[in-house]
C-alpha cells in the first residue's frame, strides 16, 4: 500500500469516528481543504479517504454543498433499522450458543459500566458505554463477515441511535433491556437472546414518532419527487 493510501485509510478510521461519536453530524461540510490541514496531510489521501466513506454511506456528495455527512430520508431510517435489528439479532443468537465464559465476564462487566451511568443526566456518555456494551455481542457471534457488515449499518446509523438514548426514559429503559439479553446470552437461550435484541434494537411505532420528533433539521432528506 502507498504512502497516500495509508493516510486515507488512517483518515478513513479518524472521520468515521468522529462521525459514530457526534462531532461531526449530518449535514456537516466536509471540505478538504480544512481537513488536510486539521490532519496535516495533503488533499490526495483526503479525497481517497472522502470516496471511500462515500462507498459506505457516511457522507454524500450534494450540488452546490459539496461533500458533506450524510443524510437520510424517513424511509430510508426505517429501513435501515429494520435491518439493524435483525442484523443485531443474529449476533445475539449465535453469541449464546458461541460465547465462552470469559467472554461473558467481559460482557457483564460492560453492563454493569452502563448500570452505572443509567442515571447520569449526560446520554451521550451512556451511549459510548453502550456501544462497547453491543460490540462485545458482535464479537462473541464469532463470526468475523456478520460482525463487519453490522458495524456497518451501525456505523450508519450512530446519529440516530445516539439520538434515541436523548427521549425520557430510554436511557434507564435501554438499561433494563440489557440484562435481560444478557441473561439470555448468558444461558445460552438463543432464540430468547435474538428476540430481545430485535426488539431493543427495532425502532417502529411510538418509538419512531418520538425519535422523528427530536431529529435535528439537516439530519434527514426529504424524499425525492
Amino acid at each position: 500500500m502507498s504512502q497516500n493510501g495509508k493516510l486515507a485509510t488512517d483518515l478513513v478510521q479518524k472521520l468515521e469516528r468522529d462521525i459514530v461519536t457526534g462531532v461531526l453530524k449530518p449535514g456537516d461540510k466536509l471540505d478538504e481543504r480544512s481537513l488536510s490541514e486539521r490532519f496535516g496531510v495533503s488533499r490526495t489521501p483526503v479525497r481517497e479517504a472522502l470516496q471511500t466513506l462515500a462507498g459506505s454511506g457516511l457522507v454524500a456528495t450534494m450540488p452546490r454543498r459539496g461533500t458533506i455527512v450524510a443524510s437520510i430520508t424517513v424511509a430510508e431510517l426505517i429501513e435501515m433499522f429494520e435491518v439493524m435489528a435483525e442484523l443485531e439479532a443474529m449476533c445475539a443468537r449465535l453469541a449464546a450458543r458461541r460465547m465462552p465464559r470469559v467472554d461473558i465476564e467481559n460482557l457483564i462487566a460492560l453492563s454493569e459500566e452502563c448500570s452505572g451511568l443509567k442515571d447520569h443526566a449526560d446520554a451521550d456518555a451512556y451511549y459510548e458505554a453502550n456501544v462497547r456494551f453491543h460490540e462485545a455481542i458482535y464479537a462473541g457471534c464469532r463470526n468475523s463477515f456478520l460482525e463487519r457488515q453490522t458495524k456497518n449499518v451501525r456505523n450508519r446509523l450512530a446519529p440516530y441511535r445516539r439520538l434515541q438514548l436523548h427521549r425520557p426514559g430510554r436511557v434507564k429503559k435501554s438499561n433494563n433491556e440489557h440484562a435481560d439479553i444478557l441473561s439470555a446470552i448468558s444461558n445460552g437461550e438463543a432464540e430468547t437472546a435474538g428476540k430481545l435484541m430485535q426488539q431493543h434494537v427495532a425502532v417502529q411505532g411510538e418509538s419512531l414518532n418520538d425519535l422523528l420528533a427530536i431529529v435535528p433539521r439537516g439530519y434527514l432528506e426529504p424524499l425525492a419527487s
